[in-house]
Parts: C-alpha cells; structure tokens; sequence
C-alpha cells in the first residue's frame, strides 16, 4: 500500500495532500516548521478572519483566536465567518470551526474575550511563536504591541483599511515610518508617550497599511434623521457600541481581506524561512 494518503488522522505532513502545492512551494523543511508553529490572532473581523483562512490554509499546526464579539448581520461584507446561520454566534467560535473544516488536524482555540491588561497574561501565552494585531481599539493596541515588545513575541499589527477601495495601495513597513492613517498616528503618540517607544526610529513592529486616503462614509437612506443606528446582537457593552462611534467608516471585502492576507503572509514567510524560532 503507498505510504501517500490523505487521511489527516496517520498522513505525515510531508505526504499530506492537502497541502500538496504549498509543499512545492516552500519545500519540506518550512512546512516542517509550519506544522509546529503557534500562531496568535487578536480580532476576527474584516481582517483578522481572512488572516486566519490563510494561516489554516498554509498548514500553521496551531492557533489561537480572540475576539469577544458576536456576528452581526452588518459583518457581511467584509468578514469570513458571517454566514446568515452565523449571526448572534461568537465570531472566535465560528471561525474556530471553519479554521478546523480546512485542516482537521489543525489544533485550534477559540478565546471570546477582549484583549486589555486584565486578560493579556491568559491571551499571551509563552508558547505562542507570532502574533497578528488586528484589533482596531487604541488603547488595547498600544498595550498588545507593548506587551509583544515586553515578551520578545514577535507581532505584526495591522492598521486602518476602512474607507478605502483600492487593495493595490496595501503595503508593509516599520509601524513608526506609516503616513495618512489616522490610526497609526494615534498608536505612535500613545506607544510613544506611555509605553516608552523610541521618539525617533524604527519600532520594531511591522506594520500593514494603505498609502490610500480614507474616504468619509457617505450617508444611507434608511439612517433616516436619526443616523447610524446599532443592529448588533450584542447591543451595546463595555466594550463596543456602534452608535457611540465618532465615525463608521465603510468597508470593502477586497481591501480589508488584503490586510489580513498580507499579514498572514508576514507570518507564514517568516516562519518558512526559519526567522523565528519553532522549538
């Protein structure tokens, strides 16, 4: 009997087909390393979903997902997980089990919770190899890439992508050398002011961004005199509330997905390479 074989259950990774043509790509040894690695993503919405597709899909042998957020019906357009059967579910959750239907090996955990100082500890564990940033809060942020810095994880944070069409303008740099993302200029002042990062120079931390303005989010017919209105299944919380937002950007799939695919790639190819250490 030919020692190829696609039941994920005795298939050594090298004979895996399913990930056959990555293989061919990167060669045995990266896809070694891949198998080993401990992945952690922070925010599973337009970007952070798409992010965790492409790592399940690049044969990261395990992950960690947090958001606290549930689905809610607006998250159609731009997030892989908000399916009409999927709404009011946890989104870490949902997204878990799509991450496992890619790879049934795939050893996944699912953290419902908001990333801050009092669940960092339990979100940033020792055996995690890289992090993906994509939450879109300043003040968790700031503390997640300085606690990243604190711990030698390395981290790559993802910036604004809403109002914005074009995905050819996604780029990478040092997070202190991004320009016109409003975001990225809050981070900076806070990293440097009250997390003690560099006034001058590089970071550290690589950064996924847009040379795109933002535009402003133009006004829909049935916000009616009353403005945006809040249809989240969660309703509002310490957390999150729609209708207390200073702005609601508008959002593309094929923008925001490309942040979280070019973050993605961060990852996978620095991993491959050998960059960070897979024990």
């Amino acid at each position: 009997m030919s020692q190829v074989t696609t039941e994920p259950a005795r298939a050594p990774f090298r004979l895996h087909r399913r990930f056959d043509r990555l293989g061919r790509l990167y060669g045995d040894a990266a896809l070694e390393r891949l198998s080993r690695a401990h992945v952690l993503v922070i925010g599973l919405g337009g970007v952070g979903s798409f992010a965790v597709e492409a790592l399940a899909r690049s044969g990261v042998g395990r992950l960690t997902l947090v958001d606290f957020d549930r689905v809610c019906v607006t998250n159609t357009n731009r997030q892989l997980q908000a399916l009409s059967v999927n709404v009011a579910k946890r989104k870490a959750d949902v997204l878990a089990e799509r991450a496992q239907l890619i790879d049934p090996r795939l050893q996944v955990q699912a953290l419902p919770l908001f990333y801050g100082a009092p669940t960092a500890n339990r979100i940033l564990r020792s055996d995690v190899d890289f992090a993906i940033d994509a939450t879109d809060n300043v003040t968790a942020k700031c503390h997640l890439l300085a606690e990243c810095r604190a711990r030698g994880l390395r981290v790559v944070t993802t910036l604004g992508s809403a109002g914005r069409t074009d995905p050819l303008a996604v780029t990478t740099s040092d997070l202190a050398k991004t320009k016109g993302d409003v975001l990225a200029a809050d981070v900076r002042r806070v990293l440097r002011h009250e997390h003690g990062f560099p006034m001058r120079g590089s970071f550290g931390v690589r950064a996924v961004w847009s040379t795109e303005p933002a535009r402003d989010p133009s006004p829909l017919a049935y916000d009616g005199d009353e403005g945006f209105h809040c249809v989240c299944p969660g309703g509002k919380n310490e957390h999150h509330s729609c209708e207390e937002r200073v702005l609601v950007r508008g959002s593309a799939s094929f923008v925001t997905g490309t942040f979280g695919l070019v973050a993605a790639s961060v990852v996978v190819n620095a991993i491959a390479r050998g960059e960070v250490p897979i024990p």
